[in-house]
């Protein structure tokens, strides 16, 4: 948890909810790239920043991380008022496989995942290409997600957040890296889904690497600009914090 910093106010402040990536497999909530550019500009500007670690493959497969990750926002959030922070003022945001992890989340049913608390702002996904894993695993694929997904259909379904979006779900911005040959077909395919069922939704292409899309949000640049600019359409909150 990562608080305001210098004369930015704590009172009722935005959080932003960072669950990192790492193939289902690896990664860890203090990485660099996962939270130093994001804590330095958000933390000055008001913001909360919570990042999140979930149990890894073999331990637990996505639907337990799943579990793990709504179970982590319920905390945050039960919890949010005693750091100063609003819990019903929370943007979902994660890389890669906690892209697919938070795209997951968005859709869900709260009862589904035991979840109680305010529903969150919006969802920013950074550069998942598992949008439809349904689709991903009814065709050659990647052994990468063999692994985590394995052979039963009924489970690629419930792990695709293409089919698992419901409506009544808050905005969500798909980022995808232009660089790859399906992230920004799958970050396509959600938005699109997305409208079909009545929830705003983008998506934004960047020409930067998977790790870029990742490590360079929060620098002083466009990109980041960009995602900012999605995240003042959901609060008044965010966007006084943002100045906008």
């Amino acid at each position: 948890m990562y608080l305001p910093s210098g004369e930015a106010s704590t009172h009722g402040a935005p959080v932003v909810f960072m669950v990192h990536g790492g193939g289902w497999v690896v990664g860890n909530k203090a990485m660099t790239r996962v939270v130093d550019a994001k804590v330095s500009r958000w933390t000055a500007r008001g913001f909360v920043l919570v990042s999140v670690n979930y149990r890894m493959l073999p331990e637990v497969p996505p639907d337990g991380q799943l579990r793990d990750v709504a179970q982590a926002l319920t905390h945050a959030q039960a919890h949010a008022l005693d750091w100063g922070a609003d819990p019903a003022q929370f943007i979902l945001m994660g890389h890669s496989a906690g892209a697919h992890l938070v795209a997951l989340l968005a859709g869900a049913v709260p009862a589904s995942l035991g979840r109680s608390g305010p529903p969150v702002l919006g969802t920013v996904a950074l550069d998942s290409a598992a949008m439809d894993v349904h689709a991903i695993m009814s065709q050659p694929h990647m052994r990468l997600y063999d692994r985590p997904f394995g052979k039963d259909p009924s489970y690629w379904r419930a792990m695709s957040p293409v089919q698992q979006l419901r409506p009544g779900a808050a905005p969500l911005l798909a980022v995808c890296s232009t660089r790859r040959d399906d992230a920004c077909a799958q970050a396509q395919a959600f938005v699109a889904r997305a409208a079909q069922l009545g929830i705003r939704a983008q998506w934004l292409g960047q020409d930067l690497s998977h790790g870029d899309i990742n490590a360079l949000l929060g620098l002083d640049n466009e990109y980041t600009r960009a995602v900012e600019a999605f995240m003042v359409t959901l609060s008044s909150g965010v966007a006084q914090r943002l100045g906008r």
